[in-house]
């Protein structure tokens, strides 16, 4: 699979290119030097990039640049609206401080095979703190240039106003009764702060804080008072999936599990466990996280700094396929896209997809996807659907700003499915 290496690391730059250039405002790494990128609340390792207003919490952004030269990186801070397009406001507007700083917080890594500097920002801080709640761009980019853009995050400041009661089921529709589930929630306000819910109050839901599947332009079903109920049976409903793959490589000193062989020359080489369509089996339920990964070594002191980097194969039997579909790796690891460089190679000789890719130590959870109709992941084919999957669900609840007019983030209200 080497032969393919160089080929697409340059499609891979030029499509993220291309994909930044269309839409800014969304995660992305348009630097394929830039690897294991990680937005979460300060000393935890909570994903969900949402902080209070006016509070003293904090989110961290971490980083890795492959080499071993320091590079001078600034940031900035967008506020977008509930679609995530930037608004029209100046900064002075939606920030306090400066419209910019350095990050200075930046370490070589230690005794690992793969050389990287590693980059630390906690924000919001004394320099940049935003003032307003909504949604937000964190943009980092190198040497005072915004248009050389090494990294961007989304992120969230709310300012929590309303009361929202929520639940996962199975859907009432028989047709989807053991593939989807279904949600329904209310959403109480303050009518002193929304004149008119019916027309400025917007609903976003997120399934394992996705955004390329997320719920958007729901309506209330009914409203009572100051109560808007979105028990829909057909209009709130998301794909079941099913319990995420993992291996753990926090150590790579022993074998863990789902790792069948590693080997050393120049860097660490790792084979995982062969996998299988889980397209048409039936539901085995065990504790995950989400598709999300834990960056750490046991091995050393400071994985931050000494956690090394290892070339990971993945493998996907996959016998009798004629036509072979394009497979991805997906998940957190992916950004939750359908990326080039996640691409799997099928091996018509072996009957099976491969891929290979370097990744931190750390424990990591993923699926594998295919492009749907629509364009967006589809885990169908190879994870199949099921309504016991457990799913974290994310409700986050805008409404117009009476002043200003732009979209302020003022309820969320996170839950899991079948009240596990």
């Amino acid at each position: 699979m080497m032969r393919y290496k160089w080929f697409f690391s340059a499609f891979y730059f030029f499509t993220i290119s291309f994909a930044f250039a269309q839409n800014a405002n969304d995660n992305l790494i348009p630097d394929p030097n830039v690897k294991t990128v990680v937005l979460s609340k300060s000393s935890s390792e909570d994903r969900y990039a949402m902080i209070g207003l006016n509070t003293a919490e904090q989110l961290r952004l971490s980083f890795d640049v492959m080499g071993t030269k320091n590079e001078n990186f600034q940031y900035t801070i967008i506020h977008c609206d509930a679609n995530w397009q930037a608004t029209d406001l100046n900064k002075n507007q939606y920030l306090r401080g400066m419209d910019f700083d350095n990050i200075t917080d930046w370490k070589f890594s230690s005794n690992t095979y793969t050389k990287y500097v590693h980059y630390n920002l906690l924000f919001p801080n004394e320099t940049i703190k935003p003032y307003i709640a909504g949604n937000y761009i964190l943009k980092v980019y190198r040497n005072f240039d915004e248009e050389n853009v090494v990294l961007t995050r989304r992120f969230l400041i709310i300012n929590q106003a309303t009361q929202i009661e929520a639940s996962a089921h199975p859907p009432a529709l028989a047709e989807f009764r053991f593939t989807k589930q279904e949600l329904n929630f209310t959403v109480e306000y303050n009518a002193n702060t929304v004149p008119n819910p019916l027309q400025d109050i917007k609903i976003v839901v997120l399934q394992n804080y996705r955004w390329d599947n997320a719920l958007t332009g729901l309506k209330p079903q009914f409203s009572t008072g100051t109560k808007l109920d979105y028990n829909y049976v057909d209009k709130t409903l998301f794909n079941g999936g099913n319990e995420f793959r993992f291996f753990d490589i926090r150590s790579l000193r022993t074998y863990s599990q789902n790792v069948r062989s590693k080997w050393i020359d120049s860097v660490v080489h790792l084979m995982l466990m062969m996998d299988e369509s889980k397209g048409s089996n039936q539901y085995f339920q065990y504790t995950d996280y989400n598709g999300k990964r834990l960056i750490q070594n046991k091995d050393g002191l400071n994985g931050d700094i000494d956690g090394d980097y290892a070339i990971t194969q993945f493998y996907l039997s996959s016998p009798g396929t004629m036509n072979a579909d394009d497979v991805y790796v997906f998940g957190e690891l992916s950004d939750w896209k359908l990326l080039p460089e996640y691409k799997m190679y099928f091996n018509r000789n072996r009957a099976r997809y491969e891929l290979e890719m370097p990744l931190k130590q750390g424990r990591y959870e993923y699926c594998y996807a295919t492009k749907g109709a629509d364009g967006k992941p589809d885990e169908t084919p190879y994870e199949g659907n099921h309504f016991q999957t457990e799913n974290e669900y994310l409700i986050l609840v805008y409404t117009k700003n009476q002043q200003w007019g732009y979209d302020e983030l003022i309820g969320t209200r996170l839950f899991k499915s079948n009240n596990q």
